[in-house]
């Protein structure tokens, strides 16, 4: 008798990286890659449109548009291991800037979202596992 089992391999598979990794993967390996996070309604058009371009451009995102705490946001994203966070507000959508916010290193401070995008194509693309 020839037994195959396909899908029993690549579940085994995917246990043993999620096993290897924590959960937290790489930036180039996790499901969600950014999640975009504004902290009032009034900045849900800029956050939107930086959620747009980042899935134009292939990057794996998601917003939070629930009418949360900020703390409890990244709090949320942090324990889902998402590899970075984008927060925004009145003060980066005058000045076209995002706040950004790692799992595990916390507060990168401000850049714009050209600057964002550079580097974290740069990082999926040298496949860093960080």
């Amino acid at each position: 008798m020839i037994h195959r089992v396909v899908f029993g391999s690549i579940e085994r598979f995917i246990g043993i990286l999620t096993e290897h990794y924590a959960g937290a993967f790489p930036t180039w390996l996790a499901p969600v890659q950014v999640k975009v996070m504004p902290i009032t309604d009034r900045s849900r058009d800029y956050a939107q449109g930086i959620y747009d371009k980042l899935s134009a451009l292939g990057i794996r995102a998601e917003t939070d548009f629930r009418s949360e705490k900020i703390g409890y946001k990244i709090r949320e994203a942090q324990m889902q291991k998402i590899p970075y966070m984008l927060v925004v507000g009145d003060k980066e959508a005058e000045n076209d800037l995002v706040a950004v916010r790692t799992r595990a290193g916390g507060d990168e401070g401000t850049m714009t979202l050209n600057e964002f995008i550079a580097k974290i194509e740069k990082q999926i693309e040298s496949r860093e596992n960080s």
